[in-house]
């Protein structure tokens, strides 16, 4: 599975974003779960939102109510919308899938200002 992450940018506080993540070699509706991750300079990589095969999602406490992750199989796509941003939201999101094993894409990044 490969998967290639893009959306990222810099906006102001307050602001939204929509990242993508279009997923190549496998259908993600065959897979386990799709999430997206959060890594802050400096700061270890933290769980943002996830979806599940049967579509269940969960979220990350500081994301909850701002963030929605959402896919389109036809697309063989998961998105994540980012609504409220604000500065601590600025980092690098990663695109993982996992089946019997992960699968990590590139990041994409995210530059909130104040």
């Amino acid at each position: 599975v490969q998967l290639q992450a893009s959306g990222g940018g810099l906006v102001q506080a307050g602001g939204s974003l929509r990242l993508s993540c279009v997923a190549s070699g496998r259908s993600i509706s065959n897979l386990n779960a799709v999430a997206w991750y959060h890594q802050a300079p400096g700061k270890q990589r933290n769980l943002v939102a996830a979806i599940t095969r049967d579509g269940g999602t969960e979220y990350g406490d500081s994301v909850k109510g701002r963030f929605i992750i959402s896919r389109d199989n036809a697309k063989n796509t998961v998105f994540l919308r980012m609504n409220s941003l604000k500065p601590d939201d600025t980092g690098v999101y990663y695109c993982h899938a996992s089946d019997f094993r992960g699968y990590w894409g590139q990041g994409t990044l995210v530059t909130v200002s104040s």
